[in-house]
């Protein structure tokens, strides 16, 4: 079996659900530290074609913080909530894309429904991805598998409690990190995600050469046709394939 694992993203990018799709199971790792200025509270959107940030405002506490323990900061003000702000936002960078009325109202109903933990937030909207992309790989959270260790070694827990075979690593950080040889010793074999993001119509007019922008830019500018983006088989050198 064939496992991969990353942390939970807001609205991530069409190489993140390339990864889910490869997978037998994916393992959203929740149980690890919030990293600030990263992809578990914000998305890269295209408006007016420059790149931009779509972001869910949290409450800071310690930089300590748990993924799981993270909240959102709804705001007590009489601000306009951050739900709104991001709906307005996408309305007008993608009011006019093709298959913006398709995907856009239970988008809507999801980002203005009041959320309390930023991971209930992240983990349904990667559910409602999913459906859209008709990916039906298996979720689990690594705060009910009980993993132990850091970098390597809790990716390697993380397998042995999944009973894996194989362990996908993604194209970050983890090239760094891993001991291929200790998994190998467990006999769990490593392989590497490769992904080449296809082009496409983005607002504008223009063929596509912005690259990790949130899938709804896909969604929203190719419909239906962005399931075909992710989990293709690509026969190169060094590029693992199923």
């Amino acid at each position: 079996m064939l496992i991969a694992a990353h942390q939970p993203h807001f609205l991530p990018w069409l190489g993140y659900f390339d990864r889910v799709q490869k997978a037998d199971r994916f393992v959203l790792l929740d149980h690890v530290q919030f990293e600030r200025q990263n992809y578990q509270n914000r998305a890269r959107i295209l408006m007016g074609g420059r790149v931009e940030w779509l972001t869910v405002p949290v409450v800071q506490k310690s930089r300590d913080e748990r993924i799981i323990d993270k909240e959102v900061h709804n705001g007590v003000d009489g601000r306009m909530a951050w739900g709104r702000r991001a709906v307005m936002t996408l309305e007008h960078a993608y009011g006019r894309a093709p298959f913006f009325r398709r995907y856009f109202p239970e988008l809507r109903e999801l980002l203005e429904r009041r959320w309390g933990r930023l991971v209930d937030l992240d983990l349904a909207l990667t559910g409602w991805c999913l459906r859209q992309l008709d990916i039906r790989t298996p979720l689990v959270r690594s705060s009910e598998l009980g993993v132990q260790g850091r970098k390597s070694e809790m990716v390697l827990d993380l397998c042995k409690r999944t009973g894996a075979s194989a362990y996908m690593a993604g194209m970050g950080g983890s090239r760094t990190y891993l001991d291929v040889t200790a998994f190998e010793g467990h006999g769990v074999r490593v392989v590497w995600q490769e992904y080449r993001q296809p082009d496409y119509r983005q607002p504008g007019g223009g063929t596509a050469a912005v690259r990790g922008l949130s899938v709804v830019d896909a969604l929203f500018n190719c419909g239906p046709d962005t399931a075909r983006f992710v989990g293709r088989e690509v026969h190169a050198d060094g590029v693992w394939t199923r």
